[in-house]
This record gives C-alpha cells, sequence and structure tokens, in this order.
C-alpha cells in the first residue's frame, strides 16, 4: 500500500445538505436538498507540503429549483449543466445558471447518465451528447442539437425501475434491483447480463475510461465491454460493498461504508484506505477528485506521480510505477528515461528472484550494458571491473541448479547481443545503466570482446563441445589473457 491520494477538505459543515456533486476545471458544483445550487472556485493553495486549497463561493443559486437537486453533469464543451430535480431532466447555461431548456419529456425520471463524443470534422472538433434517462419503467434516449435534446430512439420499456445507469460506446448499461442488463442504444435490443449481488442495497454501474464497466455484485466489481461481455477472469474484490465509483488511471476508487478505498485494475492490489465520515457522492472531472457527504466536501489530491513512483520502486511493485511512469505529463525524453530505469530495475529484480527466462530477455530489449548484465554473476568480469558497477541492492547468490539455469540464459543473451554487435561493429552502440550514475560502455569492438570473453568462460563451464567453434569464427574477440585465466 502507499499513499495515492490525500484528502483536503473543501466544504465542512456546510448549513445546507447536499443531495449532488460535479466538478469541471477549478469549479465545484454543489446540488442541494432545498434546490439550491452553489457554485465554488476551488484553486491550489501556494507552497510546498500537504494539499490545501483556497475555496471561494462564486455563485449561489437559491432559486435553482423547488426541489432537491438530485443529480448534477457538467458538460464545459457545450457551456450547459444537466440537471434532474422534481424528477425532470433541465438543461441551465453553465455560465449564467439560465434556464435552456426543460426536457418535459422526462417527467417521472430518477436517473439520467451522459455520453459526451469529441468527433473530428472537415471544419473542426464536434463534441456529439447523447443522454439516457430512466423514467419509471422506460430508458429515454436523446442527442444534443441546437440548444435542446432530440429523441434519439423511441421509449424503451422495462420490467423494472432502473437504479444504475451509464454508457459504455453505443451502449447503455441499466441496474436493476435484481440484475443488469446491456441496451444497444442504435437498436434498441436488451441483452441480459448477471444477477446483483444477495448483499447489495442497489446496483453500481461505474464507467471507465478505457470503454469499459464496472459492474458491482456485492464485495466484487466484475469488469465488461460494451457488448457485456467479461474482459477478465478475476473481479475486483473491495473491503466492503461499495455504493459509488469512479475510474481515475490506473485506480478505481470507491466509497465503501466505512472509508473510501483506493484499488488498481491491473495488477489487482489494495493501494489505500482513506477514513472520511459518512461519505456518500464522488465525481470527477479534468483530474478533480471530489468525494461528498451530507454536509462535507473533501477532494482527492492525487499524490505527484514522482513520489508515488518512489513509495512503489521501494516497495518493489514495478508494474503499478510502470503505469504511473506512462500516465506521468512530463516531457517525452523525462518519460521514456524514467520509463526505462524503471524497467531496468524490474528486470533486475526479476533476476534476484531467479526468474532468469524473463529478467535476461528484458534486458536485452532496453539495451541494458552486456557488461551490468554479465556482473550480475561471479566471476565472470575481471574483478577490479566488477567492482567499479553497482547494482540496487546486494546480487544474492546463485548455486547449483539454479546456477546452470542462470548460465544457460546468460548464453542466450549473449548469443543475441553477439549478433547485434557485429552488424555494425565500428558503429557506437547506445546502452543504459541498470543503475543510473554507472559508467556505460558503448565501443562495440570492446563490448563485443567482453560478450565474447564471457561466452567462452560460459561454455567452458557447461559444454566444452562449443569452445572450438567460437574461437575458430572469424570476428571472434576473445580476450586472449582474460581467456587463459
Amino acid at each position: 500500500m502507499h499513499d495515492a491520494f490525500e484528502a483536503a477538505p473543501i466544504l465542512e459543515r456546510l448549513p445546507l445538505n447536499i443531495e449532488s456533486i460535479a466538478c469541471f476545471d477549478s469549479t465545484l458544483l454543489v446540488g442541494t436538498h432545498k434546490g439550491v445550487l452553489l457554485q465554488y472556485k476551488v484553486s491550489k493553495s501556494k507552497g510546498k507540503g500537504e494539499a490545501k486549497f483556497e475555496v471561494h463561493l462564486d455563485r449561489s443559486n437559491k432559486s435553482f429549483s423547488k426541489k432537491p437537486i438530485t443529480q448534477l453533469a457538467a458538460v464545459p464543451e457545450l457551456f450547459i449543466l444537466i440537471s434532474l430535480s422534481d424528477n425532470v431532466i433541465s438543461v441551465h447555461d453553465l455560465t449564467t445558471f439560465t434556464l435552456v431548456t426543460c426536457v418535459n419529456k422526462t417527467k417521472g425520471a430518477n436517473l439520467f447518465a451522459v455520453d459526451v463524443q469529441k468527433r473530428q470534422k472537415p471544419k473542426g472538433e464536434e463534441v456529439y451528447l447523447r443522454l439516457g434517462v430512466a423514467s419509471k419503467r422506460k430508458i429515454q434516449l436523446f442527442y444534443w442539437e441546437n440548444r435542446d435534446f432530440h429523441e434519439l430512439l423511441n421509449d424503451l420499456s422495462l420490467y423494472d425501475f432502473p437504479h444504475a445507469l451509464s454508457w459504455c460506446k453505443d451502449s447503455l448499461c441499466v441496474g436493476f434491483k435484481r440484475d443488469y442488463y446491456i441496451i444497444n442504444s442504435k437498436t434498441g435490443n436488451l441483452k441480459e447480463l448477471f444477477p446483483v449481488g444477495s448483499s447489495q442495497p442497489d446496483p453500481l454501474v461505474t464507467r471507465l475510461h478505457d470503454d469499459r464497466l464496472a459492474l458491482g455484485r456485492d464485495h466484487m466489481s466484475i469488469l465488461i465491454n460494451a457488448d457485456g461481455d467479461p474482459t477478465q477472469k478475476e473481479p475486483i474484490n473491495w473491503s466492503d460493498i461499495p455504493f459509488a465509483m469512479e475510474h481515475s488511471p490506473p485506480y478505481l476508487i470507491a466509497i465503501l461504508q466505512k472509508f473510501v478505498e483506493v484499488r488498481t485494475i491491473d495488477p489487482k492490489n489494495l493501494i489505500q484506505n482513506i477514513s472520511l465520515p459518512k461519505t456518500r457522492l464522488i465525481c470527477q472531472g479534468d483530474g478533480c477528485i471530489y468525494v461528498a457527504s451530507p454536509n462535507n466536501v473533501w477532494r482527492l489530491a492525487a499524490t505527484p506521480n514522482a513520489n508515488q513512483i518512489k513509495q512503489l520502486l521501494q516497495a518493489k511493485q514495478f508494474e503499478l510505477a510502470l503505469k504511473l511512469a506512462e500516465l506521468a505529463e512530463e516531457p517525452e525524453s523525462e518519460k521514456e528515461n524514467r520509463i526505462r530505469n524503471i524497467k531496468n530495475l524490474y528486470a533486475f529484480d526479476l533476476f534476484c528472484q531467479k526468474r532468469f527466462e524473463e529478467s535476461l530477455p528484458l534486458f536485452a530489449k532496453l539495451g541494458t550494458d552486456p557488461s551490468h548484465v554479465i556482473g550480475l554473476y561471479p566471476g565472470l568480469l575481471p574483478e577490479d571491473f566488477r567492482n567499479k558497477l553497482e547494482y540496487p541492492e546486494k546480487v544474492p547468490e546463485i548455486q547449483g541448479t539454479e546456477h546452470e539455469k542462470g548460465i544457460l540464459a546468460l548464453i542466450e543473451y549473449l548469443t543475441q547481443k553477439r549478433n547485434e554487435l557485429s552488424k555494425d561493429i565500428d558503429k557506437e552502440m547506445a546502452t543504459t545503466a541498470i543503475v543510473e550514475g554507472n559508467m556505460t560502455i558503448n565501443s562495440r569492438k570492446q563490448l563485443s570482446q567482453i560478450i565474447d570473453t564471457t561466452l567462452l568462460k560460459c561454455y567452458l563451464e557447461t559444454n566444452d563441445a562449443l569452445v572450438a567453434p567460437l574461437l575458430r569464427l572469424k570476428d571472434n574477440n576473445c580476450h586472449i589473457e582474460e581467456s587463459e585465466r
């Protein structure tokens, strides 16, 4: 486990009960039980250390609705705010809160889901907005055009009241009290998926960033694609039954009964538990994540990537460290260097686990200096040269059958490297270090000499019959003095 997020208080002891939240850019929108809509500007405080934010109430619209604002969705690309209050969908201007349209056909609505797609057109980028509305025992589908919603498909009759709703490509996933269904928004066809968990109070459908959905089933989240097919064998297991969730790659963040839990999908790791009292709402937008209780709001501020990666490397969680490095927003050259460094450390760790068949091919792929790889084996490099090399930690001793396996893997690695080097012996070769700061050899002739000499030593140890063919090669570069030892 490591600290992926830090909970920073944004609103404390709000005198109005919070019914819904939404966010975009630096704006937080809060819908209340009394129908008041609050808009806050949230900006990071200057200075280092723990996450702190400056919060300013920009606007308070007391006449937004006469009833509780049960759901909000901001669409900044179209400058509109979609809301559900008094069982009807309304659309307001995002900058002035003036009413744009009230979708009267949605009277009786209890839930909605939006889908925003950006499409490249000859004249530039076009934003396409679809709306799915659960209204009593039916689903209504709309698209946005000319500042109004229009029917996308005829109303779809259902056997029960929907309790959860989410888009995924051209599909709309519906969670009923007992089971889940997928609806094709183009044809209206329904596909039954699987039952909701027996201990689960309500279904939970969460849209992921990679065109998948996470469907709740008691303590588990089952991942499916837009066709309703499972995308991995094992579900995500939670400490308790989640009742709200968001995906902030590479993390899944779920609100449980006693705390907010953070996990990863692949690898399936528990990352963090954040104790926040009575939380029940979660939203995200533009990289910001907020969670809310009836009278408080917190922002889950992500720990800087570099700090997370450092923690993960110390814990030897290389796969997750790589995912974070790949998601980091930094110059491409710096990102490539960081990823290569993590992979070198991962390959070293695999070697220490004696997983030679995985470690050495990874070193080969990374272009790691062959002398650094050879140095992992005792007695193959000149002692004065080997003593100059540094490794992340002490290299374990390899004995018996493990030693034999390691040498055979090394022979395969060196043979591959020898073939690569022979292509242009006079041209320098770019190599990387297992530990940053170690000197690397870029001369192909020098590397060729080290590789051939090491191959000779390996053959003498494992198969004498291969010694003569190596020495007879015209391009054999064995170091005579070192070979005679």
